[in-house]
């Protein structure tokens, strides 16, 4: 006899990748607590819960027990969210639980905390409301002189906030990143279902993450998942599934170099990441550019990501190789973003670039560089920075090229690049070489994923036109010594791709 087990239903969050961790959502009906430390988007997180029930044509409450509503509303709107307009379409209601204004303490008799749960019930009554949000429960209990009654105060909130039938969101602090989940030690056991927030500084690197440490009865996404908090409110980045059912594809397109083309047996796959590493002045801009142009010859959408020059000083390095950026551009062909590193966490960055291409949607995308993008992040945080943007791409089967800058001018391996051995499926080393007096340039095809390709290394030059490919070098341009040391994945590239 098969036994089959009830699904647990949930709602969707409102919160963009927090429904893919949460795997649907928050529990039906429950109080899920949300912690963390000053600063960690607790607030955000709760009023973005309410924002995805209105879309849902679901009103909500907001329990307010340390700001006042019009600090709420002001601080609301800096993502766009017009929380007046709702309160008048009756999605939005107010319980204001802050301190009376001569600073008094409340004698928590059962009677206060009745009437405050009185004044909720109403509301949800009035409303129809599904959701509440209590912000926060540290606002709520500090009001009571009955500290030491938190533990059954919170119970009874709790248990007449289910009565109801509505899906909860509660928010406490924390002392610190990784100590306790909450400051009393009381509220992880209460309830079913807790999430903490963190904004953790390393290195003098800030980075956002989100971690579920339990659903009860449900499912859940493990580990810390990094998060942005950007002009539209939180966006979750969740691990992307390399097992999702799109079809690879033996398409072969040009990479702008007829000759770096037949290096690699004819051309790049339709659904592939070419990481082209260099030090500078080695021609990697130039090859991005030469793959860009390419693609809008062909009538190709084409995204450029910048992290080292700005538009102007890209848009005149590709006219002295006759490449007319803004003429591309004007015929909608082609949309350059650039932007230093430093104005916004990995996070922010990866999220606007996933903004980006889904508005955009183009078929090439190129970025230029990544390794300026390490400067603002942990190496922990880089490295998955740098997989969840190539699954982003990958998952979304586009051809993108990526460039890499070398630590050393003659070459030599960059933290970039042990990030990204094993998620691109073509890696293209350019190095200088001073030879008898004269600096020479080398190009090697250190991997082609799922085909055969050239192993010797070519000397080539750069002139009006781009750059010319031409035959084996004879001269030392690279030594074994300067090459990655590329892991043991199982690769042949020989044969075809299957992963």
């Amino acid at each position: 006899m098969t036994i089959s087990t009830p699904t647990m239903r949930k709602v969707p969050t409102g919160v963009p990748g927090l429904d893919t961790i949460t795997k649907g959502g928050f529990p039906e009906g429950r109080a899920v607590v949300v912690a963390g430390t000053a600063g960690s988007a607790k607030s955000v997180m709760a009023a973005q819960f309410l924002k995805g029930g209105i879309e849902a044509g679901e009103p909500g409450v907001f329990v307010t027990c340390e700001e006042t509503n019009a600090s709420i509303r002001d601080n609301l709107r800096g993502f766009g969210w017009d929380v007046a307009a709702w309160e008048s379409d009756g999605l939005w209601a107010f319980v204001d639980a802050t301190r009376s204004l001569d600073g008094a303490s409340i004698q928590a008799g059962s009677y206060d905390l009745e009437a405050l749960l009185a004044r909720i019930r109403a509301t949800v009554n009035r409303l129809g409301a599904t959701r509440i949000v209590i912000d926060s429960l540290d606002g709520l209990f500090e009001q009571f002189n009955r500290d030491v009654h938190f533990r059954n105060e919170l119970q009874r909130v709790i248990t007449r906030l289910s009565d109801l039938r509505v899906t909860t969101l509660l928010t406490t602090e924390r002392d610190s990143e990784y100590g306790a989940p909450s400051r009393r030690g009381v509220e992880e056991f209460l309830t079913d279902n807790l999430i903490l927030l963190r904004n953790v500084l390393t290195d003098e690197k800030r980075r956002r993450t989100v971690e579920i440490v339990k659903f009860r009865g449900t499912s859940h996404g493990t580990g810390e998942f990094g998060f942005s908090v950007n002009g539209s409110g939180i966006s979750v980045i969740p691990h992307l599934d390399i097992t999702d059912d799109r079809v690879l594809t033996d398409e072969r397109i040009t990479s702008g170099n007829t000759k770096l083309d037949s290096m690699v047996d004819g051309g790049l796959f339709r659904d592939s990441i070419a990481l082209v590493s260099g030090a500078a002045g080695t021609g990697k801009t130039l090859l991005m550019t030469s793959f860009v142009a390419a693609g809008v010859a062909l009538g190709e959408r084409c995204l450029v990501f910048a992290f080292e020059e700005r538009r102007e000083q890209l848009i005149r390095n590709a006219r002295g190789w006759g490449v007319d950026f803004e003429a591309m551009e004007r015929d909608g062909l082609l949309k350059i973003v650039a932007v230093y590193p430093e104005i916004a966490t990995l996070e922010d960055h990866l999220v606007a670039i996933s903004n980006l291409v889904e508005e955009y949607r183009p078929t090439r995308v190129a970025v230029d560089s990544l390794s300026a993008l390490e400067r603002v992040g942990t190496g922990d945080g880089f490295r998955k920075f740098v997989v969840s943007l190539c699954a982003t791409f990958k998952h979304r089967g586009l051809t993108a090229m990526l460039t890499s800058t070398t630590p050393t001018f003659l070459g030599g391996t960059s933290h970039s690049e042990s990030h990204l051995s094993t998620v691109t499926d073509l890696i293209v080393l350019l190095r200088h070489s001073e030879v008898a007096g004269i600096l020479r340039r080398g190009l090697m095809v250190l991997k082609m994923r799922g085909s055969r390709h050239d192993k010797e290394v070519r000397e080539f030059t750069v002139d009006s036109l781009g750059m010319h490919i031409g035959e084996v070098s004879t001269h030392p341009i690279m030594v074994p010594g300067e090459l990655p040391q590329m892991p043991a994945d199982g690769d042949d590239d020989q044969g075809p791709d299957t992963g």
